[in-house]
């Protein structure tokens, strides 16, 4: 009797685990001969929802770890990786490339590990300054994580692409979720099982395969990520219009069709405590964001907010970026009375 071949199954990578996506939904990998190579995860808006919640849980320890622990991570993904390459190069292969290209791209997946692990303790060293000012004071700036990165990983060289947008967001001290190549997802399933046995905290990296045109727009909208990575040739269409209130406010607002939050999971509020819902402008968050906003507990009410401390738009820049600071503080806001 003839053996029947165990064909492995390629699920998603979120929090440390390898659930089968929410939508139940699959596409298939062909090669270039249409050949069926695999059945991927067609991800959700919902798995990206929780891809989020995960990255933001662990993001604070994992930015507060060492620069030594970073890149003793980094080193450790590298090494597996290395012990792993013969399986990366036969899934390469499968995908069109040839035995010297999927050897190349391996191996400079490699070193770029590496590459970004010897920077894990030096970046901090070469972008920090200390400023002069005049007075008996010091001044120093400082590079920080943004927080939770979303990245769109680049199409083509889907390990190398994957491997040079993954390494310097984690190396920061940031977390990610990663949308891997549409066109060949495999590798990017391998790599996550590579990532799980690398001493990597759960939730620092989450990677999700599917259809960049049915994802993009969650990736670049929810209001959890503090950062998007897009790696592709195409331009990216957002609609926008304008809102003018009866007070003669005008506000420019992005029509999402699919906001992240638009159809919500069921909020129980707890006793004794409120939920707030704002209109999010200016990027502002609400009761629905539990990891930053959350319920209010009663005791928390004090009254009427009266008027507005200070404002600053943050896509410009950091408000520790002082020399931009006639750009990103709204001066008009400050100490602004509210009706």
């Amino acid at each position: 009797m003839e053996r029947i071949d165990v064909l492995k199954t390629y699920k998603i990578f979120i929090g440390g685990k390898f659930p089968r996506t929410e939508s139940g939904r699959y596409f298939h990998v062909k090669n270039d001969t249409g050949e069926l190579l695999a059945n991927m995860c067609l991800s959700s808006r919902k798995d990206f929802r929780n891809a989020v919640v995960a990255a933001r849980k662990v993001q604070k320890s994992w930015e507060s770890a060492s620069a030594l622990n970073k890149g003793q991570v980094l080193y450790r993904i590298a090494e597996m990786l290395e012990g792993r390459k013969s399986q990366f190069m036969d899934e390469l292969m499968m995908s069109g490339s040839s035995k010297i290209a999927a050897k190349k791209e391996v191996e400079q997946s490699i070193d770029r590990l590496i590459y970004y692990a010897g920077w894990s303790d030096k970046f901090q060293q070469i972008f920090s300054s200390v400023n002069p000012v005049a007075s008996s004071h010091f001044n120093f700036s400082v590079p920080q994580a943004m927080g939770v990165v979303s990245v769109i990983a680049p199409n083509k060289f889907s390990l190398l692409g994957l491997v040079s947008v993954v390494a310097p967001v984690i190396v920061g001290g940031n977390t990610c979720i990663v949308l891997s190549s549409e066109e060949n997802p495999m590798v990017s399933i391998s790599f996550a099982e590579v990532l799980n046995t690398s001493d990597v905290p759960h939730g620092v990296v989450n990677i999700l395969t599917g259809k960049r045109k049915e994802l993009i727009s969650h990736f670049a909208s929810h209001k959890d990520v503090n950062e998007i990575i897009y790696c592709g040739n195409g331009k990216i269409k957002i609609d926008t219009f304008e809102e003018k209130l009866n007070n003669g406010k005008i506000y420019k607002a992005v029509y999402l069709k699919n906001y992240s939050f638009q159809n919500s999971d069921v909020f129980t509020v707890p006793a004794n405590h409120y939920f707030f819902l704002g209109d999010n402008r200016d990027c502002s968050k609400d009761s629905r964001f539990l990891t930053s906003v959350g319920y209010v507990h009663k005791d928390n009410l004090v009254g009427k907010a009266q008027f507005i401390f200070f404002s600053s738009d943050f896509r410009i820049g950091s408000i520790f970026s002082f020399l931009k600071w006639h750009k990103t503080i709204r001066f008009d806001r400050f100490f602004k009375i509210i009706n």
